[in-house]
């Protein structure tokens, strides 16, 4: 796959970048430096994304802060462990300690005490927690008893990662998210991790439940930095079981509507398969076509102003939402801010 560089942005794409300016060279002219912009962000997806809209934003407003309100719908507890995959994959990415060619776990990494486990006969198996992932879980689960919350948890431990961004569980009550499938011979609720992992997405989901989140509350700090945002971004995570899982917590969506700040997606999709992942398994659930055009119009106007696809997905239409292209294939560091550059540049035209 070529990379993907960032040149000035043809005719039919973000028209707004000008004289080669980007969207925060020419938010400082206007005394808008400084943005605080607000991400709702899955796993590896949505950690890649980051990655690049830090590189933007080191290169055109350095003085903007960045907030993640990360999924815990992917949440589960093994061996008496509690294990947060995006959060974690989110501080790995961005921490500098990920392990690359996967895009989850830790760089490396050892599996003594997996091989251990497996000797023992204890399972699962399908989910392998490597030995300097276990010292993250450890940690975790020892502060949750303690009594800490998820959110003094997971700021404690960015402490040691320094991620660059604050972030921010979507909710300190337990969150899990869930899959009701038939394999031919009963019809069973399991762990989305089950499905995703062990199973693959292989067995058809009848339904997908966030069991939980109608009772749950934000976490701290989530509306409000919502709310006061100047930009939002959806990244190129999972519709349903990543970003939609967010939103099913009460009172983000509605924070979403509320909000002044231009609220921007970025395309999971490109011509019609997802860019990672098996996130065409999620959609079938819920009755979406796997496109660009039919995750927009799922966010829709009620959530998003502005919605980026790829150029293969130029011709995408989303009613009520203004649809831009650009090359998002995150083949590399500078392809990614590119990307990002043009989800901001895409902010500044909604907001004209």
């Amino acid at each position: 796959m070529p990379d993907v560089n960032d040149e000035p942005l043809a005719a039919n794409e973000i028209s707004t970048r000008s004289a080669g300016q980007s969207a925060g060279q020419r938010a400082a002219k206007a005394g808008l430096s400084g943005r605080r912009i607000v991400a709702l962000a899955g796993g590896i997806g949505g950690a890649r994304f980051l990655r690049g809209l830090l590189a933007a934003l080191r290169e055109d407003d350095p003085a903007a802060t960045v907030t993640v309100i990360g999924n815990t719908g992917d949440d589960i507890s093994l061996f008496g462990l509690r294990v947060c995959p995006d959060l974690d994959t989110v501080m790995y990415t961005l921490g500098g300690g990920i392990e690359e060619s996967q895009g989850w776990g830790r760089s490396a990494e050892s599996f003594a005490v997996k091989d251990e486990l497996l000797a023992y006969g204890a399972g699962p198996m399908w989910f392998g927690l490597g030995d300097r992932d276990i010292a993250t879980h450890l940690l975790r689960t020892q502060w949750l008893k303690e009594g800490l919350t998820l959110s003094q948890v997971t700021a404690r431990l960015c402490e040691r990662w320094q991620p660059g961004v604050r972030l921010l569980p979507m909710s300190d009550d337990r969150v899990e998210t869930h899959v009701l499938i038939d394999d031919g011979t009963s019809r069973r609720l399991v762990h989305f991790q089950e499905w995703w992992v062990r199973l693959h997405a292989a067995v058809p989901a009848i339904e997908i439940t966030a069991v939980g989140a109608d009772e749950a509350n934000p976490g701290p700090d989530v509306v409000d930095a919502i709310l006061n945002a100047d930009v939002v971004v959806l990244p190129p995570s999972n519709p349903v079981v990543s970003i939609g899982t967010i939103l099913a917590v009460p009172g983000i969506r509605e924070a979403l509507r509320s909000t002044t700040a231009p609220v921007v997606g970025v395309s999971p999709i490109i011509g019609g398969a997802p860019v990672r992942g098996m996130a065409d398994a999620c959609l079938t659930a819920i009755g979406v076509e796997t496109s660009a055009a039919a995750v927009g119009a799922l966010y829709g106007p009620e959530l998003i102003d502005g919605w980026l696809v790829d150029d293969v997905d130029a011709a995408s239409g989303v009613d009520g939402v203004v649809v831009r292209s650009h090359p998002l294939f995150m083949t590399d560091i500078d392809a990614t801010a590119a990307i990002a550059h043009a989800a901001l540049d895409l902010a500044d035209f909604v907001t004209l």
